[in-house]
């Protein structure tokens, strides 16, 4: 027997998640982007769905999805987090790999090129010990096949109604400290527990004494946001937009050759032959007259051609 409830449920979050065409091109280079990417580096992603843009909305960002880089299988250097991955994931072992709750799927192991096309951003944990490293990456990989907290998104769906029409009850709880049960997670929420685990700050809560003496005190992970990764001091930002200004590099500036002139040594310099012919040989590659002193005799052992057995 069909639940009903269950099935009205499934048509809001495929309602919810539906995804528009991409307009435009994206403003990331994607093929630079993930040739630097390392493990446990945050993607956070500008989504395309309807609660994508319900939270760009609440949380006035246009970063709606985090998710954590594993890298690829044999980058996992714990054996039992290698194995656990692997056998959740049934894809090409070079591929790069992300650890992320999906509203629908819940917490997957996903390609990283799934993003090949989206609007993306890199948040590198800055100083992250490699041991501490592993154990992030260990961490989320525990939460694998966990439920995506439906409830949370649920409360940010409400903001599509006319706020003033709905009853004080069915207001959003999305900010409460109580919201969802332990067993669930949003992407958010899973990957500042993984970071929280190892003691890595992402924003803390920052107590000074009157003595001037600083503590820090851990944030409730349910409430962070894929923002918070973008605009933490403990996280390096790393763009690599279509038309970098940096692609230009400077050593390709320089006042290089452009007739093909190769070089032994500043004296002895050629221009290698096409088609199988003889190089022609440059004695003043950069075209000043040579000067020789008129009582200069030829060298015999340079006019003369080489025969064999060197006579």
């Amino acid at each position: 027997m069909i639940n009903p409830f269950g099935w009205i449920g499934s048509q809001i979050v495929r309602w919810l998640t539906d995804e528009r065409p991409l307009a435009g091109t994206p403003q990331c280079n994607f093929d630079r982007l993930s040739f630097e990417m390392r493990p446990c580096d945050v993607l956070l992603v500008e989504g395309r769905s309807r609660v994508s843009d319900v939270i760009k909305t609440i949380t006035q960002s246009q970063w709606t999805h985090a998710a954590l880089y594993i890298g690829r299988l044999h980058d996992i250097e714990d054996e039992t987090t290698r194995e656990h991955v692997s056998w959740l994931y049934d894809g090409d072992p070079n591929d790069q790999l992300i650890i992320e709750p999906m509203l629908g799927k819940g917490t997957i192991v996903s390609p990283l090129n799934h993003y090949a096309k989206d609007h993306v951003r890199i948040c590198r944990p800055t100083g992250l010990s490699r041991g501490d490293a592993r154990r992030v990456v260990g961490f989320a990989a525990k939460h694998l096949g966990r439920d995506y907290d439906v409830r949370q998104i649920l409360d940010l769906g409400r903001f599509l109604l006319p706020y003033s029409f709905l009853p004080r009850r069915w207001r959003s709880s999305l900010f409460e400290h109580n919201i969802g049960p332990s067993t669930r997670t949003v992407c958010s929420t899973m990957i500042a527990s993984a970071f929280s685990s190892v003691q890595f700050p992402i924003m803390p809560v920052v107590h000074r004494s009157e003595d001037g003496k600083v503590k820090l005190y851990k944030r409730n992970t349910r409430l962070y946001v894929p923002r918070d990764f973008d605009t933490s001091p403990y996280f390096e930002i790393i763009k690599y937009p279509i038309l970098g200004l940096d692609d230009l590099a400077v050593y390709r500036r320089l006042p290089w050759d452009t007739e093909g002139v190769i070089c032994n040594d500043e004296n002895e310099c050629f221009i290698p032959g096409e088609n199988g012919a003889a190089p022609v040989m440059v004695t003043d590659p950069a075209g000043k007259p040579e000067q020789h002193d008129a009582t200069d005799e030829p060298d015999p052992l340079k006019s003369k051609p080489a025969t064999p057995g060197g006579l």
